[in-house]
């Protein structure tokens, strides 16, 4: 039978419990047809590049799937019909990943290098960046100082113009 990874984004609303019950469906409807679900993965949360349907974040999930065509598109429809699933994505591959995929790897390592995020202080983030001093005074596109140094140095001016 052909391998398929499989990928679904659900709505960010539902908890890991109602995404968990939405994989044993797909999956028992995969196993009813005849395939078998290789590995199931769990990626959490995660923040999606564009909105979709007023989504700013999904549950991401990935089926890895050793299963008939047709099993693949019932799974398609189902989720289409879905409206907590929000994308799908399938792509027949020729052999599945035996140990995690790349996104969970990817979330050790970031783990390991920053360590949870608890090495960096409070204020770390706007020493590195520098103040304006160094850059000179602020200007707009045009090269004219900002408008509110322009509406003082006009008050400036007729000031002392009395």
């Amino acid at each position: 039978m052909p391998l398929y990874e499989h990928v679904y984004l659900a709505r960010q609303d539902l908890s890991a419990q109602q995404v968990e019950e939405l994989t044993t469906q797909y999956k028992g409807v995969i196993e009813s047809l005849g395939g078998s679900v290789a590995k199931v993965e769990y990626w959490g949360v995660k923040s999606l590049t564009y909105r979709i349907n007023k989504n700013r974040k999904a549950h991401f999930t990935l089926l890895n799937l050793d299963a008939p065509a047709a099993a693949v598109a019932e799974v398609e429809r189902q989720q289409r019909i879905n409206e907590d699933v929000l994308r799908t994505l399938t792509v027949k591959v020729d052999e599945l990943e035996a140990g995690p995929s790349a996104m969970m790897r990817k979330s050790d390592r970031d783990r390991d290098e920053r360590g949870d995020r608890g090495d960096r202080r409070p204020g770390d983030r706007d020493r590195d960046r520098g103040d304006r001093g160094d850059r000179g005074p602020r200007r707009d596109r045009d090269g004219r100082p900002p408008r509110e140094d322009r509406v003082e140095a006009a008050a400036a001016d007729d000031a002392s113009e009395d």
